[in-house]
């Protein structure tokens, strides 16, 4: 029901937004005929705007406040009953969406290609980051520096020592897991916040020696002429190598993604869960919570490095400016966005955050507001995330006793 303080409430939010705004969406100066326009139209449709908006924000808040709040994961268990029900609805989705990409290069352009061989960049990246922050519950803010390592370790010994793209990707996995576990060491003790200021350092000082160490990552110049992967010695141009890209990251996604399922699923993964859950229990429960801390950082960072070693042969050429913080956020935010330690939220939150500001470009001024506001109405209306992973459970049955 509408009341008049609600009203007077989105009044004043209107008012207070029209003054704040009023310097940059009023006032035009016209450095041509050097006179000073005043576009007062906008003040009135930012008012109208804001008030409406401001009305329905507080109208959405009061109903879910209202409303009785579902268990997390109750949709997604009955819909995934449904389709277990039905396999044959199961099988016909996905022998359609194995078609559409393999068949993608084909339908789409080259640049659409590419768009969506980033995605797939960043659903790697953002399922090694599930494993530390979805999973064992560590919040790594530094994540990017592994990204880095693995990238350099391949520009580095191609441009040095001519290595080709197939022998160095075991090599760069194997450099960043060191790292992750070089990282892992110094912070054991650490928890929430500490920590995320700790792996933050962490990923600014790996940034600032490529930045400032030219002799050894040629600094801000960066590296270029990164030999991309092969295929037996086979000579390919730009368009067919696209392709090639694409179809390699398709088998190291699908391969990611079986081998976190299986490592959710194991003795390792459940550990993990425990640790993220109640580290002080978990240890009590006779878990090594050293070891189980390492294998989550190092993991996670194997995965960023093979990410990393596939970007810079995608790219052949990369600097320090293309790992800075920002990177870290948008894959903790793929993370969090898709639902922690959700596989499914994980691959879908990476194709929202990276695949929409690229057709967003025709609102060039307005695409991140927009960016901004869908996140922000998503963390308040769906805090759990798009797909929430849901926790198994087991149900105790008399019946198989008594037999």
């Amino acid at each position: 029901m509408i009341t008049i303080q609600e009203i007077k409430k989105s009044l004043i939010v209107s008012v207070w937004f029209m003054l704040l705004t009023f310097p940059i969406m009023v006032i035009r100066v016209n450095t041509v005929e050097k006179i000073v326009e005043w576009r007062w139209e906008n003040m009135f449709f930012i008012g109208i705007s804001v008030f409406f908006l401001s009305f329905l924000w507080r109208y959405l808040m009061k109903r879910k406040e209202l409303e009785k709040k579902p268990d997390i994961g109750t949709w997604e268990i009955s819909i995934l009953q449904e389709i277990v029900k039905k396999p044959k609805i199961l099988i016909c989705c996905s022998c359609c969406l194995v078609l559409f990409a393999l068949l993608l290069p084909f339908i789409f352009s080259f640049y659409q290609t590419n768009i969506i061989t980033n995605a797939l960049i960043y659903v790697m990246l953002g399922l090694g980051l599930n494993i530390v922050v979805g999973l064992a519950g560590l919040l790594d803010l530094g994540y990017v520096a592994f990204y880095a390592v693995g990238a350099y370790s391949y520009a580095l010994l191609n441009h040095h020592f001519g290595l080709g793209f197939w022998s160095v990707l075991p090599v760069a996995a194997f450099l960043s897991a060191f790292f992750g576990i070089l990282l892992g060491f110094p912070v054991l003790r650490l928890r929430g916040d500490y920590l995320a200021i700790v792996t933050l350092g962490f990923g600014e000082i790996i940034r600032l020696i490529l930045e400032n160490w030219n002799e050894f990552s040629f600094g801000p110049s960066g590296i270029a002429n990164i030999k991309r992967p092969g295929l037996f010695g086979i000579q390919m141009s730009l368009e067919t190598s696209i392709i090639y890209i694409y179809y390699l990251m398709l088998l190291i996604v699908i391969f990611t993604i079986f081998v976190v399922n299986r490592l959710q699923n194991s003795r390792v993964g459940r550990a993990w869960i425990a640790l993220r859950e109640d580290e002080i229990a978990c240890q009590a429960m006779g878990i090594d919570k050293t070891k189980t801390k390492l294998t989550a950082f190092a993991l996670g960072a194997t995965w960023a490095g093979m990410a990393g070693a596939i970007f810079a042969a995608k790219t052949t050429f990369i600097n320090p400016a293309s790992f800075t913080f920002l990177e870290s956020a948008m894959i903790l935010s793929i993370v969090v966005l898709g639902g922690m330690g959700s596989i499914i939220g994980v691959i879908i939150a990476s194709f929202i955050l990276i695949l929409t500001p690229e057709y967003l470009r025709a609102f060039s001024d307005y695409r991140m507001l927009i960016f901004g506001a869908t996140m922000v109405i998503m963390m308040v209306f769906r805090p759990q995330g798009i797909i929430p992973n849901v926790r198994r459970t087991y149900k105790f049955s008399k019946s198989r006793i008594e037999n």
